[in-house]
C-alpha cells in the first residue's frame, strides 16, 4: 500500500478541525482589508492638506475612521488567531493522542529500538515545536502573503513605474534567498540529527545519574553530555556563517526599494505627471510592504521544521502495529496456552529461540527455568503478546493469538517483570490500575490477601502515599509487591511472574508465595524463577537452554533425566546453604 504523503497527513489532521481554520482565514481576510484602507484615508487627508482644504470636520471624521478601520484590524486578527490557537491545540492533543495508542499497538521490540529520550522528545517538544507555525499560519502567514498583494495591486494603480523602479532588488533577494534554502538541506539535517544527540543524551544522564555517581563516572558522562551540546551549537553557527553573505544580500536589499522609488518620484514630480499626495502614499505604502514581506521570509524556515516534525511523527504512526484484528470473531475454548514450533529473533541476523514447543494446561503451575540468556524471557513476552514469532504459532483456547484482538488478549494475561514500573500517583491508584472499576474496598482487600496491607499503613499516608516517578520512593520489594497486588486485581486466567520477587528478602519472599498460593486457585501461572527450591512442586518445569524446551516434567522427574538440571540444582543447594552458614555466622 502507498504511504501517504507528508502533506497529506498534516491535512488529515488539520481536515479535523477544518470549520476552525476556515473561519481564522476569514478572518484574517477581513484584518488584512481593514488593516489597508486606513493608507487610502491617510492619502487622502495629504492630498486635501496640499490642496488647502481647512475643513477640520472633514479630517476628524478621516481620523475617526481610520481609528474604527485599525479597531477592526486587531479585533478581526484577534478572532483569527483565537480560532486557528483553538484548532491548534486540539490537533496537539490528537498527534498525542494517536502516538501515544499507536506505541501501545506496535511490537514492544519495535518500540525499544528507539530509545525513550527520543519519543519523550517527539511526543512533548518536537510536538509543541508545531503550535506555533499551525496557530500562526493561518493569520500572518495568510495577512503576510494577502496584504503585500492588495499593497502592490494599489501601488500599481497608483504609478506602475514607480512600483515598478521600486521593485528592482526583489529579485536579488529571491535569488538569495532561493541560494540559502537550496544549499541548507544537509545542514538542517545535521542540526535534527544533533539535537536530538543531545536530548538522548541528556536523558541517559540523568536517568543513570545514580549509577554514574555510585562508579565515579561523573567527569566521563558530564564530558559526553558537554561535547553533545557542544556539537548541538556548533551545527547551528557553522550553518548560520555559510550564509552570512545571503543573509547580509536579503536583510540589505529587502528594504532598499526607497533607493530607486526617492529619486524617481521626485523627477515625477518635478516633471507633473506625480502629486504631491501621490508621491508621499507611495512612500507610505512601500513601507508598509516590507513587514509582512519580511514575516512571510521568517515562516520559511517554520514550515521546513513542521515538514520534518511531522515526518518523525509519521515514521512512527506508520509502523507496522501488531498484527491483530479489531473484533473479536473466534472464541477461544478454554485458556490452554500452547507453543508450536516458535522461532523467534530480536532481529532479522540473530535468532533466539529455535523450533520451540510447549503446552501449559490451564490452571496448572509452570516454571520457565535455565542459564541466563537462554530464552526465558524471550518466551514470557512472547505469550503476553509483546511480539509476533517469527514463524511458528502461539495458541490460546485452541485459537492463534493473532487472531485475537489485542485488547482481548491483553485482559487475558497479567504480567509483572522484576523491574516493575509504578505511576507517581498514589499507591491506591497504583493498585487499581490492575482493574479501573475496583472499589476502594477490593483495592485493601487484594493488598491484604497479597502481604503487602501492613507495610502500606505503616507509611506516612497510608494508601493515598505517592510512590513517585517510577516508583522511586519505594524500596525495589515494596514496588514489587505492589505490582503483584496489581496484577492480581485486573483478575486474569493467566499470571505471568519474570523474576517477580527478585527484590525481596527470603522473608517477605516466603510471605508472597504463600499468599500467591491462595490467589491463582483456577489460574494458570508461569513463573520464572532462578531459585529452583520455589518451583519444585510447580506441575510442569521446563528446561530452556541457547532457546530450546531441553526438557519438560516434574522436579523428580528433571532431577533424574536431565544432567543439566541437575547440576542447576546442586549449585542452588550449594548457594543456598553457603547463604545460611554466612547468616549463622553473622547472627552468631
Amino acid at each position: 500500500m502507498k504511504k501517504k504523503s507528508v502533506v497529506s497527513w498534516i491535512w488529515e489532521f488539520v481536515s479535523l478541525h477544518k470549520l476552525y481554520f476556515a473561519f481564522s482565514l476569514l478572518f484574517a481576510f477581513a484584518s488584512v482589508l481593514a488593516g489597508f484602507l486606513p493608507y487610502f484615508f491617510i492619502g487622502s487627508m495629504i492630498n486635501q492638506l496640499l490642496a488647502g482644504n481647512k475643513d477640520w470636520d472633514f479630517y476628524l471624521l478621516q481620523s475617526v475612521w481610520i481609528g474604527l478601520f485599525w479597531a477592526a484590524y486587531w479585533g478581526f486578527h484577534g478572532i483569527s488567531t483565537l480560532l486557528s490557537h483553538t484548532a491548534t491545540f486540539r490537533i496537539l492533543a490528537e498527534m498525542r493522542h494517536r502516538l501515544t495508542d499507536k506505541l501501545a499497538r506496535l511490537p514492544l521490540g519495535t518500540v525499544l529500538s528507539q530509545s525513550s529520550g527520543t519519543y519523550k522528545n517527539i511526543i512533548v517538544e518536537r510536538v509543541d515545536a508545531t503550535e506555533t507555525t499551525l496557530a500562526h499560519l493561518i493569520p500572518e502567514f495568510t495577512s503576510g502573503l494577502f496584504g503585500p498583494l492588495i499593497i502592490l495591486a494599489a501601488m500599481l494603480v497608483i504609478d506602475w513605474r514607480l512600483t515598478l523602479l521600486s521593485l528592482l532588488t526583489v529579485p536579488v533577494v529571491i535569488l538569495a534567498y532561493i541560494r540559502m534554502a537550496k544549499n541548507s538541506e544537509a545542514d538542517y539535517q545535521n542540526t535534527i540529527a544533533k539535537t536530538q544527540k543531545l536530548n538522548d543524551t541528556a536523558v541517559e544522564y540523568i536517568n543513570g545519574i545514580e549509577v554514574i555517581k555510585v562508579f565515579g563516572k561523573e567527569k566521563f558522562s558530564y564530558d559526553k553530555f558537554v561535547k553533545a551540546a557542544k556539537e548541538g551549537a556548533d551545527c547551528f553557527i557553522e550553518w548560520m556563517r555559510k550564509f552570512n553573505l545571503e543573509m547580509g544580500i536579503v536583510t540589505a536589499f529587502l528594504p532598499s526599494g526607497l533607493l530607486f522609488l526617492l529619486p524617481a518620484g521626485t523627477y515625477f514630480y518635478l516633471q507633473g505627471s506625480l502629486s504631491a499626495g501621490n508621491f508621499i502614499l507611495m512612500i507610505i505604502l512601500l513601507l508598509s510592504l516590507l513587514t509582512p514581506l519580511i514575516l512571510v521570509a521568517s515562516y520559511m524556515d517554520d514550515l521546513r521544521k513542521i515538514g520534518t516534525i511531522f515526518g518523525e511523527v509519521i515514521a512512527i504512526l506508520e509502523k507496522p502495529d501488531l498484527a491483530r484484528p479489531e473484533e473479536l470473531t473466534v472464541r477461544p475454548q478454554g485458556t490452554e496456552l500452547a507453543m508450536s514450533d516458535v522461532c523467534f529473533g530480536y532481529s532479522e541476523d540473530e535468532e533466539v529461540l529455535h523450533d520451540l514447543s510447549l503446552q501449559i494446561k490451564a490452571g496448572s503451575i509452570n516454571a520457565l527455568v535455565g542459564p541466563s540468556g537462554s530464552g526465558k524471557s524471550t518466551i514470557a513476552k512472547l505469550l503476553a503478546s509483546f511480539w509476533d514469532v517469527s514463524s511458528g504459532q502461539i495458541t490460546y483456547g485452541g485459537v492463534d493469538i493473532r487472531q485475537l484482538p489485542l485488547d482481548y488478549y491483553s485482559r487475558q494475561i497479567a504480567y509483572v517483570t522484576q523491574d516493575n514500573y509504578l505511576f507517581d500517583e498514589s499507591i491506591r491508584e497504583n493498585i487499581r490500575m490492575g482493574n479501573p472499576e475496583a472499589s476502594d474496598e477490593e483495592v485493601l482487600d487484594i493488598a491484604r490477601k497479597c502481604g503487602c496491607y501492613d507495610f502500606i499503613m505503616n507509611l506516612e499516608d497510608g494508601f493515598d502515599t505517592i510512590v513517585g516517578s517510577g516508583g522511586g520512593h519505594l524500596s525495589g520489594g515494596e514496588r514489587q509487591r505492589i505490582a503483584i497486588a496489581r496484577a492480581m486485581l485486573k483478575d486474569a486466567p493467566i499470571l505471568i511472574l519474570d523474576e517477580a520477587t527478585a527484590y525481596t528478602d527470603p522473608e517477605n519472599e516466603a510471605r508472597i508465595q504463600s499468599s500467591l498460593a491462595r490467589l491463582i486457585e483456577g489460574r494458570t501461572l508461569i513463573v520464572i524463577a532462578h531459585r529452583l527450591s520455589t518451583i519444585i512442586s510447580a506441575d510442569q518445569i521446563i528446561l530452556v537452554n541457547k532457546g530450546r524446551a531441553e526438557a519438560k516434567g516434574r522436579h523428580e522427574e528433571l532431577l533424574a533425566e536431565s544432567p543439566l538440571y541437575a547440576s542447576m540444582w546442586q549449585a542452588h543447594i550449594a548457594v543456598k546453604d553457603s547463604d545460611d552458614l554466612e547468616g549463622g555466622l553473622a547472627h552468631a
